[in-house]
């Protein structure tokens, strides 16, 4: 991912107010799968679609983040309030 871009999207000063606020990692259920995605990666990508309009499927995988986990995060930091506090 562009360092540029990714500054531009999440710049150090919401990136500070933004990572107390995350709910902690939890393992899915299933088991298996790889480690944790790099926190701010992820949110990075989902500020990406939310503020571009771009489809979920459609998120250039420069962003070093799946389809997937970026979407299953989203859902996540949803349900548990995030956008609100925000």
């Amino acid at each position: 991912m562009d360092d540029r871009l990714s500054k531009r999207l999440v710049p150090e000063e919401l990136w500070a107010l933004i990572e107390p606020l995350l709910p902690g990692f939890v393992p899915r259920p299933q088991g298996g799968g790889t480690a944790p995605a790099d926190e701010r990666a992820v949110f990075t990508a989902v500020v990406f679609v939310l503020t571009s309009g771009c489809a979920w499927r459609m998120l250039p995988p420069s962003f070093g983040v799946t389809v997937p986990t970026a979407h299953r995060r989203f859902s996540v930091w949803t349900e548990a309030g995030l956008w609100r506090r925000l």
